[in-house]
């Protein structure tokens, strides 16, 4: 297997020797003379192997190993050391290093040693391949997940499909209800037949009335004819509501007699028409809150809350992210007419550590956004929207300036956390002192022991 090489030593002359050898060999090879260019480099390109020295000037083989597993821990590392250096080079495995060869190389074993670890890479690939396989095989309906808390949704969900049970999913926005409740459908016994959505929180009481139930000709200003509602449009088959939270009081009582019933009523008719109907409603508020409040009738809440299938925010899953970014890419390459190999390890890393508080949602219109905007082989960071980057850099700032904390004091570490924390809030003492788990009092004291100034942390103009 050829693969992308970065070679890691400030011996010029040994750099240019291993560059010549290993271009004989049909590798494709980047140098460079130091530890924080190989740790940019990485950030960038994707490399298949890194070949990197022990000692070098200014940040040394060691820092950079240990810099570079938590940026990518995949990738594979051989170490070179000087016959005197074993020992770093077996504290170098410890870091997650792949071997390491002593100097002067001998070439063949340098060779040798290469090819397993592109043969062991090779393996890597395939069982990621396999692994995304299986889990898009196993996947529910579509729903892409193999974080252990989307594998308890899902099984739930699997579990409860085939049996008719209303069904309450909660869960943030673009979190995915609907497509849960289109799984769900698709699995049900009810499968043959129709399933309608309606979202609750777009229509009035009046018309939301009209919509779910029909009405009779005449019944309001503008009912020239007589209308089937969503209901017996989903007879045999599922209606889905969203926001259901979102419904007056008046139509929860009228909502609460179709569940209990299976009738409903045109408006303008008392004539009641029977219905056989499965029932999936969704919401991102809090029910139980709404009840204490008295937006919402507890025992309506308690009719639709037989089975709750809790979808759990992006945040909470990052595990999954990767493959969720890889099926989207795959998606609007296909729909844009665009072919990529991939994500640069920068924009991966950007895309995982970002919040997203848009969700999957959010996270899929980024995507889409990338693909329209890049003009490379990789979705780089800069193809990402600006507030995933941004948040990114912050985050990145941070990890560079407790990466070097080993020589610092306590009080020069405290006060580094302290900077980087009014940074992230821009200036907001209550939220700086609210993630740092003190008192605004004590965020204040501190900020007066160790002289912090607003020019430390906040933007000049």
């Amino acid at each position: 297997m050829k693969g992308k090489i970065l070679i890691v030593d400030d011996d010029k002359a040994h750099l240019s020797m291993l560059e010549m050898v290993l271009k004989s060999l049909d590798h494709l090879i980047k140098c460079v003379s130091d530890g924080k260019d190989a740790i940019d480099a990485v950030k960038i390109n994707p490399y298949d192997l890194i070949l990197m020295d022990v000692r070098m000037a200014n940040v040394d083989g060691m820092e950079a190993l240990r810099r570079i597993k938590q940026f990518n821990p995949s990738i594979p590392i051989i170490i070179m050391t000087a016959y005197s250096s074993v020992d770093k080079a077996v504290e170098a495995m410890k870091l997650g290093a792949y071997d390491y060869l002593t100097k002067p190389l001998n070439f063949d074993e340098l060779k040798i040693t290469i090819e397993r670890a592109m043969d062991h890479l090779k393996l890597s690939i395939e069982n990621s391949r396999l692994k995304e396989k299986i889990s898009s095989d196993l996947s529910f309906a579509g729903i892409i997940g193999s974080s252990y808390s989307m594998k308890e949704v899902i099984d739930m969900a699997r579990i409860v499909a085939p049996t008719g049970a209303t069904i309450l999913i909660t869960g943030e926005s673009g979190t995915g209800k609907e497509l849960f409740a289109r799984a769900i459908h698709n699995n049900s016994n009810q499968k043959n037949s129709r399933m309608v959505s309606i979202n609750c929180a777009a229509l009035n009481e009046t018309l939301l009335e009209s919509e779910l139930f029909g009405h009779e000709k005449g019944a309001f200003t503008g009912a020239d004819r007589r209308r089937d509602g969503l209901f017996l449009h989903a007879d045999k088959g599922t209606i889905f509501l969203d926001e259901i939270g979102e419904i007056p009081l008046g139509m929860q009582v009228k909502l609460l007699r179709t569940i209990q019933e299976r009738e409903i009523k045109r408006v303008g008719s008392d004539k009641t028409i029977s219905v056989d109907v499965r029932i999936i409603v969704a919401t991102n508020k809090d029910l139980e809150d709404e009840v204490k409040k008295g937006f919402f009738r507890e025992d309506l809440f308690y009719r639709l809350n037989v089975i709750n299938i809790k979808v759990p925010p992006l945040r909470e899953r990052k595990d999954d992210i990767p493959l969720l970014a890889q099926n989207f890419l795959r998606i609007y390459s296909k729909k844009n007419g665009k072919s990529f190999k991939g994500f640069t390890p920068m924009a991966m890393d950007a895309l995982t550590k970002y919040h997203w508080p848009g969700n999957v949602r959010e996270l899929e219109n980024a995507i889409e956004r990338a693909i329209i905007l890049s003009m490379g082989q990789y979705i780089s960071e800069k193809d990402l929207p600006i507030n995933v980057i941004k948040e990114y850099k912050s985050h990145d700032t941070f990890q560079n300036q407790i990466s070097g904390i080993g020589g610092k004091s306590l009080d020069e570490i405290e006060s580094i956390a302290l900077i980087e924390t009014l940074k992230q809030t821009k200036g907001n003492k209550t939220g700086a002192a609210k993630i740092l788990n003190i008192t605004r009092t004590t965020l204040n004291n501190k900020i007066k022991k160790y002289q912090i100034a607003p020019e430390d942390f906040l933007p000049t103009a």
